[in-house]
């Protein structure tokens, strides 16, 4: 199979992405191996998806289909157990559900499900394609001929040398120990944790009690956000269409950049989100 490109949903303003309306896609060959995706935004900033593999399949790479591209990324385990290496290096990685995995440009990497459910991984990646980041960029770049899933060179010397192994590692993996907290909007603040920022992305998480709503704020950069568990409500206060948008579990919603938005909670449940901003977090301001 030849290379075509994946799908990219774009929006002329902000936009509520239910789950049943998500562009659906199948990436690869029978080289590289087929993965579904469900592609919720690819913005001129930011690009959103959510990849599944069933139990003992993965991706690899292909001559057409190399994965290797000029963007960060973070993988976020939705559910299964996802295996991520990196072929170049040899790195392996354990990833679990509520976990993720941060990785920047020119990293090789293959992924596999370890688990006995079917893999769900949302992947957020900026710069994104339309800005030439992915399959053309990929194909750019010398094609890797052997794969390695093995670092031999720490035998003999593990764990003593675990955090020398560390530092020189393409691929981190994010657990809730490793995000840095903060307390969003006033009184008692909303409760989010960054998984990664750079200069190009900001990917975090986003908790509403019961009762809790956000401050009205913007950023300096589209943001696009995916619902984990819960029911959460949109206000769009300067919106000329739509203003009020309720969302459930899978769904997904774009903002983009300097458009002033506030999250609410008016259940008796916990919402919690997943967002990604591209290029910049902060400098858009708060409102309220």
């Amino acid at each position: 199979m030849s290379y075509s490109p994946s799908p990219r949903p774009t929006f002329s303003g902000p936009a509520h992405i239910p789950y049943q309306q998500v562009t659906r896609h199948l990436w690869g060959d029978e080289i590289a191996g087929e993965v579904a995706d469900w592609i919720y935004v690819s913005s001129n900033k930011i690009h959103q998806l959510v990849f599944g593999l069933p139990p003992g399949q993965g991706f690899r790479h292909s001559e057409e289909f190399r994965t290797v591209f000029a963007a960060d990324e973070v993988l976020y385990v939705l559910s299964g157990i996802m295996v991520l290496s990196n072929p170049e290096t040899g790195e392996v990685h354990r990833v679990r559900p509520g976990e993720a995995a941060f990785f920047r440009r020119d990293t090789w990497h293959h992924a596999f499900n370890f688990g006995k459910e079917p893999l769900r991984v949302l992947e957020l990646f900026a710069p994104p394609p339309s800005q030439g980041t992915s399959g053309a960029y990929a194909r750019t770049k010398p094609m890797l001929t052997t794969s390695r899933y093995f670092q031999t060179e720490w035998l003999s010397k593990w764990p003593m040398s675990q955090s020398e192994a560390a530092s020189k590692s393409t691929i981190r993996v994010l657990r809730e120990s490793d995000l840095l907290w903060f307390l969003e909007g006033k009184s008692s603040g909303v409760l989010c944790g960054i998984l990664a920022s750079t200069e190009h992305l900001t990917v975090g998480t986003m908790q509403l009690l019961p009762g809790q709503k956000s401050s009205v704020h913007c950023h300096e950069g589209d943001e696009s956000l995916y619902v984990l568990e819960g029911a959460l409500n949109m206000l769009l206060p300067e919106n000329e269409g739509q203003r009020w948008f309720e969302l459930g579990p899978r769904d997904g919603f774009y903002v983009p950049e300097g458009v002033p938005h506030q999250y609410h909670n008016i259940t008796s449940d916990p919402a919690n989100l997943i967002f990604g901003v591209a290029p910049k977090f902060e400098g858009g301001g708060r409102k309220a």
